[in-house]
């Protein structure tokens, strides 16, 4: 079998957060959420632009971030928390296994697609270190500690509370706002999914890839999946590599108009949605246009590691998770029983090997 290494270059369209901020009741404003809802119905993605991020706050987290796992070994080691499922501080290199690796269900997509938009093999464990660190309010009370667990502070960066919660708000202010122009765009309160996120286990969670290590085509730094959580935002990789899957199944590489930040849909978003917005499968990997980023980055004398900007905005683990407001009918709640969001992040990380189940 040939599996198509780089895909066909797709820009993502862009939702401005501009208009909502100045007036969400402007004609403009609600253009905008019901472009956030077809972009999400239709390509489990989007770009947003928001004025109160620009490419300068991106480029301070990414550079501490790069050296940061520049580091040795050792010192990361000392920042791994396993007994809570990796929640917080650092996840070492092949730790993470795709969840499609253990997914019957997964596996059945995956047979139905053509040839050239299958993704790369996902049978092994990603070779892709993570730190989690928490952003927002801790819930006053919950029945799931590990997953509010203390933050992990690595001892060679002073800096470090500061750096990861000036980019961590800045991502989950931005990608709140949206939750609030998509809940308007589905025909929802504004409010609805702001409320779910209140007292989420929200994470900071930029990945690092060794290219010095990794750096060939053909690579998968992060195997086939969808996330788990409501809404992932990014900043602009330094380094593209970036498939994503639209729900019809075709396979494209992910690119960031200027001055914006990638959102996308994850498995609670599906299950609130009804199935109306589905999750979206992603993978990293190194393709033609990763060896020449890591061209540019060399002459800049910087680490070669590939950083992704990541949030993960969470739906508050007690809260139940069910198909909202008669989204996906009648098929969406027999498909998408009712279960505590803790509960079900529970399960997702134990299919990928964070957490014993």
């Amino acid at each position: 079998m040939t599996v198509t290494v780089q895909a066909t270059t797709f820009i993502l369209p862009v939702v401005n957060l501009a208009p909502f901020l100045a007036d969400p009741t402007s004609e403009e404003a609600l253009a905008e959420c019901e472009k956030a809802a077809t972009a999400l119905k239709t390509h489990s993605a989007l770009a947003i632009h928001d004025p109160r991020v620009n490419q300068s706050h991106n480029d301070t987290f990414l550079n501490v971030m790069e050296d940061y796992f520049a580091q040795d070994e050792e010192a990361k080691l000392r920042d791994v928390r396993p007994e809570v499922g990796y929640q917080v501080g650092a996840t070492p290199e092949n730790t993470e296994r795709p969840r499609c690796a253990r997914d019957e269900g997964c596996e059945e997509i995956v047979k139905t697609m053509a040839e050239e938009n299958k993704p790369l093999p996902y049978d092994g464990t990603d070779p892709k270190w993570r730190f989690f660190w928490r952003i927002g309010d801790q819930p006053p009370e919950t029945q799931f500690n590990a997953l509010n667990a203390d933050p992990v502070v690595p001892a060679a960066f002073p800096t470090w509370s500061k750096t990861m919660n000036t980019w961590g708000t800045l991502m989950h202010t931005s990608v709140e706002t949206l939750t609030e122009m998509l809940a308007i765009g589905l025909g929802l309160p504004r409010e609805t999914f702001v409320e779910f996120g209140r007292y989420g286990p929200h994470l900071l969670a930029p990945t690092g890839s060794d290219l010095e290590k990794y750096g060939k085509v053909g690579t998968v730094l992060a195997g086939f999946h969808t996330d788990l959580n409501l809404l992932t935002i990014h900043g602009p990789s330094r380094f593209p590599g970036l498939h994503i899957w639209t729900p019809t199944y075709q396979k494209l590489l992910a690119k960031l108009p200027p001055q914006t930040l990638l959102v996308q849909a994850g498995k609670q978003l599906e299950i609130l949605t009804g199935g109306v917005i589905r999750a979206g499968f992603h993978e990293v990997c190194v393709v033609e246009d990763t060896i020449a980023a890591m061209t540019r980055q060399k002459e800049k004398n910087r680490p070669l590691w590939r950083i992704s900007s990541t949030l993960f905005y969470h739906v508050a683990s007690d809260r139940v998770l069910r198909p909202l407001g008669g989204l996906g009918g009648q098929e969406g709640r027999e498909k998408y029983p009712e279960i505590l969001a803790g509960r079900q992040v529970q399960a997702e990380l134990g299919f990928i090997s964070l957490m014993d189940q």
